[in-house]
């Protein structure tokens, strides 16, 4: 028996971090016979009927600071975000009405947006020139907005929002861009087999216990996250909400209820001609345990460490869906 088995055997079991086995990465078991694309094809297929209400995430709550306004692209339309005087989120047309300038280099004054090329003051209501804003919801965490003459679907009052942990939490969004489209995104978040092959840093002992059916539509996981040699087991289920979201809920172990919500939003189309689609995922951790309550004290310093996360896994996972994408248009 090695030293490293020693210490696994007395390892505490209810400590959040277990000490885990080595397991080289060509020993895995091969998971491409129970990654069947009808499995996932189907899943998709499902997820990409259900309704969204028009609703786009844009960015990070906290990306729409107070006093300076934000641009964003969606679906090839560019937007401009700000606050008003009650902090609310507001969201309209990035081109001033009168000559064209980008609003997003306004300045933010009462609550409303002043044109740097000639002072025009714009708020929405009632503007001379009929400057409209568009519906937007803040929950929070992520910033919305609504644009029903995209989207052409029935609107929503409110985006579609899952349940997040009561209580305590941590919070981090992370943000990159892919040459692909939603649905390439969505595709890989429903393909958990994956996880163990393509991020092995991240992933170890990963199941699939359960997949989706029309009846009960989610995948059930069991899968261990990687921290140097120590790991944290959990159960967590994966859904599809609306069409360009993917949540994963962690159902049991540590953490449980905590949350990673996967957004897919288009940009438009790129100077190649292909189009680009935002991934904004937010991750919202909670626990149970007493000591997580201090440990929201350093969310300054814990954030980032957890959008860092993120975005290693991403630009790996960016790799899968952009290919997917060649794949389906038939590009090299």
């Amino acid at each position: 028996m090695t030293i490293g088995d020693r210490i696994r055997r007395r390892w505490p079991k209810d400590w959040p971090l277990q000490a885990i086995a080595p397991v080289a990465w060509a020993g895995q078991r091969p998971t491409y016979r129970d990654a069947q694309p009808a499995i996932i094809n189907a899943a998709l297929d499902r997820s990409q009927r259900r309704p969204t209400g028009n609703w786009y995430v844009f960015a990070a709550s906290r990306d729409v600071a107070t006093g300076r306004p934000l641009g964003a692209r969606v679906a090839g339309v560019e937007l401009v975000a700000w606050r008003d005087q009650h902090r609310r989120l507001r969201v309209g047309p990035r081109s001033c009405p009168h000559l064209g300038a980008d609003l997003a280099t306004a300045v933010v004054h009462r609550g409303a947006l002043i044109c740097r090329w000639h002072g025009l003051c714009l708020d929405g209501d009632g503007d001379e020139f009929r400057w409209k804003t568009l519906p937007a919801h803040d929950d929070g965490v992520l910033a919305w907005v609504r644009m029903d003459g995209v989207g052409g679907e029935p609107p929503l009052d409110q985006p579609v929002i899952t349940a997040r942990p009561a209580g305590d939490s941590l919070h981090a969004v992370a943000s990159l861009t892919g040459a692909c489209e939603p649905s390439d995104i969505i595709a890989n978040r429903l393909d958990p087999w994956h996880g163990g092959w393509f991020h092995p840093y991240s992933f170890t002992r990963l199941e699939v216990l359960t997949t989706p059916s029309e009846e009960a539509d989610r995948f059930l996981v069991a899968v261990t996250f990687s921290v140097g040699r120590l790991g944290v087991p959990t159960v967590a289920e994966f859904t599809s909400p609306e069409a360009r979201t993917v949540l994963m809920r962690i159902v049991d172990g540590e953490g449980t209820g905590s949350v990673v919500e996967t957004h897919a939003t288009p940009i438009g189309l790129g100077s190649d001609g292909r189009p680009r689609t935002a991934v904004i995922e937010a991750v919202v951790a909670h626990s149970e345990r007493t000591g997580f309550r201090r440990a929201r004290y350093g969310a300054p310093l814990i954030s980032p460490l957890m959008r860092f996360a993120a975005a290693r896994l991403w630009r790996d996972d960016l790799a899968y869906a952009e290919r997917r994408y060649r794949l389906r248009a038939g590009t090299r």
